[in-house]
């Protein structure tokens, strides 16, 4: 897996669409249950110190969906039905982020974010396998695609 960091150096024009697209905005995680069906939870993704990270109640579904499998989706909101100024899909793992030093870092860059994070929030950094942007133009789908280091640059 890799950071956000080791993204936006592998492909820095691509990294600045993703972030205008998620930092300080609704997104859709997508996580699967114990009963393996997938479920879709909106989170308010935040990225700062090379990081992408979300928290949550304690109590949420998204939690214990995670703590078992920490496999996620990462769907960007789309302003319209035209695509509206594009999609970004990121997908990977979660890491729940324990250390009082990290969790500090997230909270900080949260509250940058304009956030209000409470100390009791469980906090997941999302580390990327794959980013995929769709941007559209004449009604046409143009993507971009990035894979982490595990699967190799596509």
């Amino acid at each position: 897996m890799s950071t956000w960091q080791d993204f936006a150096a592998a492909e820095p024009e691509l990294a600045d669409f993703a972030f205008e697209r998620l930092d300080e905005r609704i997104a859709y995680l997508a996580t699967v249950t114990a009963e393996g069906a997938p479920r879709v939870h909106p989170v308010s993704p935040f990225i700062g110190a090379g990081r992408l990270f979300v928290y949550m109640e304690p109590t949420s579904p998204k939690v214990r969906d995670l703590g078992r499998d920490p496999r996620f989706s990462l769907h960007c909101t789309v302003e319209n039905n035209d695509g509206g100024e594009g999609e970004l899909s990121v997908s990977g793992r979660a890491r729940v982020v324990l250390d009082p030093e990290q969790r500090a870092l997230a909270f900080d860059t949260a509250r940058e974010a304009g956030q209000s994070p409470l100390e009791r929030y469980v906090v997941f950094e999302l580390e990327l396998e794959r980013v995929i942007a769709t941007t559209y133009a004449g009604g046409k789908p143009h993507r971009r695609r990035w894979a982490g280091a595990l699967t190799g640059s596509t």
